[in-house]
């Protein structure tokens, strides 16, 4: 009969078309969640996981115990906005002139029309690519123009600031973002980015998500609520009162995330990290925010370990083994490429990666090193790892000199010396000499500074 023929194609193709679309759902349906939640200005030794006492973090340290803990890992620069672009990059920073802070070495705003680079791709593009529905809930700081809104880098949704610091209590004023949209935040900033948070895993459960939850707590201003501070009523110090205040309320809103996760059976399904922007700001001895560093010398705006060394976890419940610690170096570069292996992405060498994947690493499928020399620039302060051996010029303020001028190579066994106490540069002069040399040659691969700080200084180290 003709009008069973010319129907039988047509019927063909819907069937075709409705099983790739359910096989392409399937798909999406086994594709882990992935979740970046990153701490500002965090202090090493603040959270209970890494030995804190005085500071219950509960929610934090259970990432910890579920997962994997790396004890040597670190992030790509010590300051808030250059860690953020290598983190949603894989790459290091300076390779494309993001070396200092928008506004200046130390600037927060970045609305003067600059920002993280439009050449770059950052892991909201790739994820969204992939079938991922983005979110940002928290702090930006790539840029506050147009061109560099975040949902014009990759992030179906934002809700947040674009600057680099903010008050915790907005009072009615239209200074946080939806979208685009200037709205008031009532909540407690911290709190508020939790319920965004909690939000956003609710509306998008049946889909595979990528969030990234960028709290600005611990940073300044120091602010806290009342009935938190209460909790800390036994602690002497107003600062470090404060500080814990705030500390206990990013923790809070952690919980709610963890929660959320959980009560919506996502929990095998969903990739975890958890990092420090850098560490904890100390200048000429005195802590900005109270934060502790100990045992580690140094703080934020220096190469020390104090400045890039901080708290680094990857949780994925049923692939990680839970309590796996981890001692080999790692650095926030990996987050990426981790990530996108978990989705099923593979990496293109076109890309130029500097993170590796670390989970044949943290599973045992690999003995190796993730890497042989990691490598720091910021203007005349740098440094580089291999193995156990760190050769670093880093600011005299943090030797309570207020000259601000970089010290003299200093080499460091890390292994031996983790709080870089004993310069062995004068009887390991072979050792100095190598691992400059090695610097210099990645030195040299980097772009000039695109803007602020010492840009003549890291030109001159080329």
């Amino acid at each position: 009969m003709p009008g069973r023929t010319s129907s039988f194609p047509l019927m063909v193709a819907t069937l075709f078309t409705f099983l790739a679309a359910a096989a392409f759902a399937n798909e999406s349906a086994q594709k882990p969640n992935i979740l970046i939640i990153v701490a500002d200005d965090l202090g090493y030794a603040d959270l209970g996981f890494q030995g804190g006492k005085d500071i219950p973090t509960p929610h934090i340290d259970s990432i910890a115990a579920g997962g994997a803990r790396f004890t040597n890992g670190y992030v790509s620069g010590p300051y808030c906005s250059p860690a953020r672009a290598g983190l949603l990059t894989a790459r290091y920073q300076q390779r494309f002139g993001h070396e200092f802070n928008p506004g200046g070495e130390g600037g927060g705003g970045g609305g003067n029309g600059i920002g993280l680079p439009l050449s770059e791709t950052t892991i909201a593009n790739r994820l969204k690519e992939a079938g991922y529905v983005t979110g940002l809930v928290g702090k930006w700081h790539l840029g506050a123009g147009p061109k560099h809104h975040p949902q014009q880098r990759g992030f179906d949704e934002f809700f947040g600031f674009l600057g680099g610091a903010h008050t915790y209590f907005d009072k009615q004023e239209a200074s946080m973002l939806r979208g685009t949209t200037k709205v008031a935040e009532p909540e407690y900033l911290t709190d508020a980015f939790g319920r965004e948070a909690v939000s956003f895993i609710d509306r998008h459960q049946k889909q595979p998500f990528f969030l990234y939850l960028a709290f600005n707590a611990v940073h300044t201003p120091m602010e806290a609520n009342n009935d938190r501070l209460a909790r800390f009523s036994s602690i002497s110090s107003k600062s470090r009162q404060t500080y814990a205040a705030m500390l206990s309320a990013m923790d809070d809103s952690v919980g709610k995330v963890l929660a959320a996760l959980k009560n919506a059976r996502l929990e095998e399904n969903t990739v975890i990290f958890f990092i420090s922007d850098n560490g904890g700001p100390t200048m000429q001895g005195t802590t900005i925010n109270a934060s502790s560093n100990a045992p580690l010398r140094g703080s934020k705006r220096t190469t020390l370990e104090g400045g890039i060394r901080v708290p680094f976890l990857i949780h994925w419940k049923g692939h990680i083994p839970a309590g796996t610690v981890y001692e080999n170096p790692v650095i926030q570069l990996d987050i990426q490429p981790t990530a996108l292996a978990a989705a099923g992405i593979s990496v293109k060498t076109d890309w130029k990666f500097d993170g590796v994947n670390l989970l044949p690493y943290i599973t045992g499928k690999s003995t190796e090193q993730p890497h042989d020399t990691l490598y720091w620039r910021l203007g005349e302060q740098n440094a580089i790892r291999q193995g156990d051996w760190k050769l670093v010029q880093y600011d005299r303020t943090a030797d309570n000199d207020s000259s601000r001028n970089v010290t003299a190579p200093k080499l460091y066994n890390l292994k031996d010396d983790i709080g870089e106490s004993r310069d062995l540069a004068a009887t390991h002069p072979e050792k100095v000499a190598e691992l400059e040399k090695q610097w210099k040659a990645w030195s040299k691969e980097l772009a000039n500074p695109l803007w602020g700080g010492s840009r003549r200084a890291a030109n001159n180290q080329k």
